[in-house]
């Protein structure tokens, strides 16, 4: 007999007095005097459970008394309506197998109905058991069907770009070092000689960013994205940072800074919908546990008109404002967590771009601003995580570009390819990463990204 799921069985209504066949697991077992069972199933095909019932001439119905929490079966039953509260079916039991017992039910981690984060968060092979990150997870999912789908309408290009790179895209900060050598001749790192005896022959990465590959195809097929996991070697355990994350990059030719700021505020406005829509058990399962908040925050977003503002009225909303601040506020400072959350959670309470940074605190592939002195770069920044989106026009003049890599003190070989972009052809063009995670966080209301990335990489913690 096929197999059927659990949110098969709720979105058809012709199921209803048919016999049906469902596998999955125990989460939770009443027994009744008269001789019946109760069991509660999910399968994780969506957050409802459904609840059989097993009467005690069913010929295994010992091995049913002694089901908990966790335990794999396949069942065999009629789907009937319930009568009970808050279940809208239940399944009168033929025959149940048990697939998979529980090894000392009294140690299994997720038998407790109030395990905390924190606590899942050191066994990450078995939290997708629990509802709540079962549910964050579906929403993930939602999450990166409709980016996909949003771009490909839009007829952009996706492009698988490498993990394995001679490049730091970004200019700065710390890198994964890929290495076929071993640790005596890796210490070694200036020697010429030893390095050219690593796999690829020079000082191979792991990416932080597929930006500058990605760029080479918007220089030949106009519009491209890449997603993907990327990599930072940063020692900065907050809520916001994994060492291993998922980033959207997309890049554009003959686009410009307003371009894509309109494209960035499209795309999040376009997958929270597709949330609210296609999400609706998940999300009232966060309303009840994680955040009373969550459809009014989504609907406001959704409501929510581009707000833009200068980098250096940002500075100026800052020093009026009467909050302490843990970093203090000067023109110049990059943005801290703490500075960005006050802008869109007490000032503006909305999301906001921040355009035109002083130079010194981007990248060196973003266009210089007439001034000089200011790059035309924007910081996408949301209620309660701060900074999801970071983009720029790119500096498609070759002279510029050559002079930001000599000023940073980067090693111009390196970049002779990405300068050839410059050189045949060159054309305007724009692009932003939108960090995955972060966007995750603030769809779901978790406060941590620990919680929403399947398992988290950070500094001093690599489980599974």
């Amino acid at each position: 007999m096929k197999r059927i799921t659990i949110n098969q069985i709720y979105k058809k209504c012709n199921l209803i007095n048919k016999i049906i066949n469902i596998y999955g697991w125990i989460k939770n077992r009443r027994h009744s005097k008269s001789g019946i069972s109760f069991i509660d199933i999910y399968d994780g095909s969506c957050s409802n459970i459904i609840q059989g019932i097993v009467k005690k001439n069913i010929i295994n119905y010992n091995e049913v008394l002694k089901l908990t929490i966790g335990c794999s079966v396949n069942i065999i039953g009629v789907l009937i309506l319930s009568h009970g509260k808050n279940q809208k079916y239940e399944i009168k039991i033929n025959t149940i197998k048990v697939l998979g017992w529980i090894d000392s039910p009294n140690e299994y981690p997720i038998s407790s109905k109030n395990n905390t984060l924190e606590f899942l968060r050191s066994i990450p092979h078995l939290r997708p058991r629990t509802n709540l990150i079962g549910s964050i997870t579906r929403i993930r999912n939602n999450i990166f069907y409709s980016i996909h789908n949003f771009l490909q309408k839009k007829n952009y290009f996706w492009i698988p770009t490498p993990i394995i790179t001679s490049l730091n895209s970004e200019g700065a900060g710390s890198m994964f070092h890929v290495s076929t050598l071993n640790k005596n001749q890796d210490n070694k790192d200036n020697n010429i000689h030893f390095i050219k005896k690593n796999f690829f022959g020079k000082k191979t990465f792991l990416t932080v960013s597929g930006q500058l590959t990605a760029e080479a195809y918007a220089c030949a097929m106009t519009k491209v994205y890449t997603f993907g996991p990327t990599f930072r070697a940063e020692n900065s355990n907050t809520t916001r940072h994994l060492s291993e994350f998922w980033m959207l990059e997309i890049e554009e030719a003959f686009s410009t800074l307003t371009d894509i700021i309109k494209l960035s505020n499209n795309i999040i406005k376009y997958i929270i919908k597709n949330i609210l829509k296609n999400c609706n058990l998940e999300l009232e399962f966060l309303y009840n546990k994680i955040d009373k908040n969550i459809f009014l925050r989504l609907e406001n977003f959704l409501n929510s008109k581009i707000t833009i503002i200068e980098y250096n009225d940002a500075i100026k909303i800052l020093l009026k404002s009467k909050t302490y601040f843990k970093n203090s506020i000067n023109f110049g400072i990059d943005l801290c967590s703490e500075h960005e959350k006050y802008l869109v959670n007490n000032y503006f309470n909305a999301p906001i771009f921040v355009i035109n940074y002083p130079k010194n605190l981007k990248a060196f592939y973003m266009r210089l601003n007439n001034d000089h002195n200011t790059v035309a770069a924007m910081d996408f920044l949301v209620p309660n995580i701060g900074e999801i989106i970071g983009g720029s026009e790119r500096e498609e003049r070759k002279n510029f570009l050559k002079k930001r890599i000599v000023d940073l003190g980067l090693n111009k070989k390196d970049y002779l390819w990405y300068i050839d972009l410059r050189r045949y052809g060159s054309v305007p063009h724009s692009g932003f990463g939108l960090g995955f995670e972060r966007l995750v966080s603030f769809i779901t209301g978790i406060k941590n990204v620990k919680d929403v990335a399947p398992f988290p990489r950070t500094v001093n913690n690599v489980l599974c």
